[in-house]
């Protein structure tokens, strides 16, 4: 609700299946960028030399195998918003034109000297310290500052108990729902969640 008028940049940090790209889909769906698109790009799931080129996009001839003219991740989140999930793991190269699209909305296509505006919001997320990533050498600090304009720490279920019944008579709702039948909790499996040592 704080960041419904909000174009600023957001890092979610917290640990692995805390819910990070639920938490940046509610942010865009909640924001003016709502009719735009929510792209999504996990960031350690691209080798580093083709990050760059699903990011900013590339030109045919820009490298060997680019036989014709790609959009970039940028371009598809324009009016929308771009999440860059495991942020830590962007190159130093990438993280510098990262920093530039922040700060001035400009990029280029690979093999490409024009320069193109980016009109798309940051939402960047991490289940490591960037501080720590900042403090050896491994994240920019200018770029960890950028990206944490709002930051939003997602705690993990086992710190937020009271999250544990809705989740679930939530979840198992649409499970009936793709049935076609009505289920429901009984209060002993609701006790057995709540005194699970979820991680």
């Amino acid at each position: 609700e704080n960041l419904q008028a909000s174009e600023a940049p957001v890092l979610l940090t917290g640990e692995r299946g805390t819910g990070k790209e639920v938490v940046a889909r509610a942010i865009h769906e909640h924001s003016p960028r709502r009719r735009g698109p929510f792209v999504a790009v996990n960031c350690a799931a691209l080798p580093h030399e083709l990050l760059e080129s699903e990011l900013f996009g590339h030109v045919r001839g820009a490298f060997t195998g680019a036989v014709r003219d790609r959009i970039g991740r940028f371009e598809l989140a324009a009016q929308g918003t771009l999440f860059l999930d495991e942020i830590s793991e962007l190159p130093m190269t990438t993280q510098g034109r990262l920093l530039r699209v922040i700060e001035e909305h400009i990029y280029e296509r690979l093999g490409e000297r024009q320069p193109r505006s980016s009109d798309a919001r940051i939402i960047a997320a991490t289940n490591v310290d960037l501080r720590e990533c900042v403090s050896r050498g491994a994240f920019r600090e200018d770029l960890y500052y950028k990206l944490r304009v709002v930051p939003v720490e997602i705690p993990p279920l086992r710190a937020r108990r009271e999250d544990v019944e809705p989740l679930a008579r939530l979840l198992l709702r649409r499970v009936g729902e793709r049935q076609g039948r009505h289920l429901r909790l009984s209060p002993e499996v609701i006790r057995l969640f709540l005194d699970y040592s979820w991680s």
